[in-house]
């Protein structure tokens, strides 16, 4: 019993801190998020793979389940990280004109996801769920770019500003979210990875005081995860 807990609690001296500096290294040095995802699968999987294998075995089993952990976490992380570096690109590449345009937004958020923020003033007519025909040809890029990388989730959620009553901004963000739904649906994209919400005038990104502000808040938000199935391996 003295001998395992000691090997043990050797294993874990020697792993725990490089999986903390594994993942140290994830989150302050300048990488690919590739790269970032590489290191901290690494690091999550050193740690579980010692626990599972001190189950199995108290002397020795913590170490190699921490190597085994490593590579495997570390594979997985970097596939997970380089799938959305890819996704990431073509949307920069190919909506390049909307984006100088401050018509669209492309952003990398933390746990690998991506989000594409769409002003509403130009894909929806005032007071209206139903989209501009002018802003279709960019929603076709879109449509396109997610039916080709079907490994993730896309949660689509509609903004207002706080022109209105509360409940009628809300019904607008649900549908103006929906109406994006369905044409992506229209277009290629699964509708069983599609999830819709409207948020209404409950979370401004800016002050709805001015003009400037209230036109960022009318906006609809596409958040495109890496699905479970892919996280897993």
């Amino acid at each position: 019993m003295r001998r395992g807990s000691r090997h043990h609690r050797s294993a874990l001296l020697i792993v725990l801190p490089g999986a903390l500096l594994l993942a140290s290294c994830a989150t302050t040095q300048p990488q690919t998020k590739a790269q970032q995802g590489g290191l901290t699968g690494a690091a999550i999987g050193a740690i579980a793979g010692s626990i599972i294998g001190y189950q199995g075995d108290h002397s020795g089993g913590a170490l190699r389940g921490a190597l085994a952990g490593a590579a495997i976490g570390g594979a997985l992380g970097a596939g997970v990280g380089a799938y959305m570096d890819k996704q990431q690109a073509e949307f920069e590449r190919r909506l390049a004109e909307e984006r100088r345009a401050h018509r669209i937004e492309v952003e990398r958020l933390r746990n690998e996801n991506l989000k594409i923020t769409m002003n509403s003033e130009v894909s929806f007519d005032f007071d209206s769920a139903e989209l501009k025909p002018a802003f279709r040809a960019t929603l076709d890029k879109v449509a396109d770019i997610l039916a080709r990388y079907p490994r993730t989730t896309i949660r689509i959620t509609g903004h207002t500003d706080n022109i209105g009553s509360a409940a009628y901004n809300l019904e607008l963000s649900r549908r103006r979210a929906e109406s994006v739904a369905w044409y992506l649906e229209d277009h290629g994209v699964d509708r069983r990875r599609i999830h819709t919400e409207g948020r209404g005038e409950s979370q401004p990104r800016a002050d709805n005081r001015t003009e400037a502000g209230r036109q960022l808040n009318r906006r609809v938000e596409i958040l495109i995860a890496p699905d479970d199935s892919f996280r897993k391996g």
